[in-house]
C-alpha cells in the first residue's frame, strides 16, 4: 500500500500490525523543491512535471493494492496533477483502490489542510498541517464530480460518498 501524505507513525502501525507492506510519500511537500520551478511558452509559472515523477512516486508498475491520496489534489500544483494521476495509475495492481477527498464547495484558499492518521478501523483523526518555513498549504482549486470523473477517466470505477465537513470521498478502483 502507498500513503501519499506526510508520515504518520499511526498509519504505519496500523497496517504493519496487519501484515501489510506499507510505503509513505509526502507529495504535496516535495512540489514545494523551488528546483521544480520553470516557465511555459506564456511565461507562465509552471513545476517540472517530468523531474517530479522522476524523483517522485518512483515505483515499478503494478504494484500497489491500495493508494491513500487524501486530499492531495486539491492542494497540489495545477500542472502536477494530472501526471500524478497517471502515475498512480500504472503503479496500481489493476483491480486496486485509491481512496482520494475532494472539497465539495470553496472554503477559500486559506482552508486547512489535514494530515489524516488512521486511529482504528472506524476512528480518522485530522490534523491540520502547514509547510516547513512557508505557512499553510493553499487550496488550489475545488473539483466537481465531472471534473473528478475526467481526472480519473482511465481507471474501472468511480464511486462518490458524502463525508462530513464538506468533504467528498471518491473510491477508484484501477
Amino acid at each position: 500500500m502507498l500513503d501519499l501524505g506526510a508520515t504518520s507513525a499511526n498509519n504505519i502501525r496500523f497496517f504493519t500490525e496487519r501484515g501489510h507492506k506499507y510505503h509513505s510519500e509526502d507529495l504535496l511537500l516535495g512540489s514545494l523543491d523551488p528546483g521544480l520551478v520553470t516557465q511555459d511558452e506564456q511565461g507562465n509559472r509552471v513545476l517540472d512535471e517530468k523531474r517530479f515523477l522522476a524523483e517522485n512516486l518512483a515505483y515499478e508498475g503494478a504494484l500497489f493494492d491500495i493508494v491513500f491520496c487524501w486530499n492531495l489534489p486539491d492542494y497540489l500544483d495545477e500542472s502536477l496533477v494530472k501526471p500524478v494521476v497517471g502515475r498512480l495509475w500504472s503503479t496500481m495492481k489493476p483491480g486496486g483502490m485509491l481512496l482520494v477527498f475532494f472539497h465539495t464547495k470553496d472554503a477559500g484558499p486559506d482552508s486547512p489542510c489535514y494530515r489524516y492518521h488512521i486511529m482504528g478501523q472506524d476512528v480518522l483523526e485530522m490534523q491540520h498541517i502547514v509547510a516547513p518555513g512557508k505557512g499553510s498549504f493553499r487550496l488550489q482549486r475545488v473539483f466537481n464530480n465531472r471534473h473528478i470523473e475526467n481526472l480519473f477517466r482511465d481507471f474501472s470505477s468511480i464511486k462518490f460518498f458524502l463525508a462530513r465537513d464538506n468533504i467528498r470521498e471518491v473510491l477508484v478502483i484501477r
